[in-house]
């Protein structure tokens, strides 16, 4: 796979409180390894993904100390309250060799399944705009819930994705979109908000459905299921 490649960040800053217990996310046991190693192991196997800066928690104890995957560098940095303070944190830690107008990959450390052929697509397509992020069109019927917790009306479907990662977008673009939304007060859900707040439309690319957000103790075993069928 030929063409420009591109720094990722992984924040794994959070504590995953919906799993339970007192093991961040992160660290908790994916078919008998760490979650977050799998998701570094599968972005570092991506021929366009020159390095990862992963983002932990300033008490973060359990970080195996890892400095290099299949022959790419991986750096650390301490992140923040939020998920945007944290990816924020990560952008101005990249090496120098990351320009202000080179695309930077943002990736959940908690979705271990993301196809490759997914990844590459994203950076084809997006890199060929202002930037861009996987996601899916919405297939679900979806119902308004009144506080009795009884449908009350059917939500229109149509023009609606479900976000996921990798997103990827320039690394000033992202830092400043990153900067005026906390200037603003704004608590963006992801980058892709950020960017949207700043007057960017980011691309959406249609990716695997596979490409799970492992956030329960449920997901696990899913994830687990899911891990030998998406390396590609």
């Amino acid at each position: 796979m030929n063409g420009p490649t591109v720094w990722c960040l992984v924040p794994a800053a959070g504590r995953g409180t919906r799993v339970g217990g007192d093991c961040p996310k992160q660290y908790l046991p994916l078919a008998g390894r760490p979650l977050i190693e799998h998701t570094l192991e599968r972005l570092a196997t991506h021929p366009r993904i020159a390095g990862l800066l992963v983002i932990l928690d300033a008490t973060d104890t359990r970080w195996p100390g890892t400095t290099m995957l299949n022959g790419k560098p991986v750096l650390t940095t301490i992140g923040g309250m939020e998920r945007s303070d944290s990816v924020l944190a990560g952008v101005d830690a990249l090496p120098d060799v990351v320009g202000a107008a080179d695309f930077v990959l943002v990736h959940d450390a908690a979705r271990p399944c993301v196809r490759l052929a997914d990844i590459g697509k994203l950076i084809e397509l997006a890199g060929a705009t202002d930037g861009g992020l996987l996601g899916a069109p919405l297939r679900d019927t979806l119902k308004c819930a009144d506080s009795a917790g009884r449908s009350e009306s059917t939500e229109p479907r149509d023009r609606r994705w479900r976000a996921f990662t990798p997103q990827m977008f320039r690394r000033a673009q992202l830092s400043a979109a990153l900067r005026e939304a906390a200037r603003r007060g704004v608590n963006v859900s992801d980058e892709a908000m950020a960017m949207e707040l700043a007057g960017f439309a980011p691309l959406l690319v249609e990716g695997a459905e596979d490409n799970i957000k492992v956030t329960t103790a449920t997901d696990f075993a899913l994830a687990e299921f899911l891990l030998a069928r998406t390396a590609t």
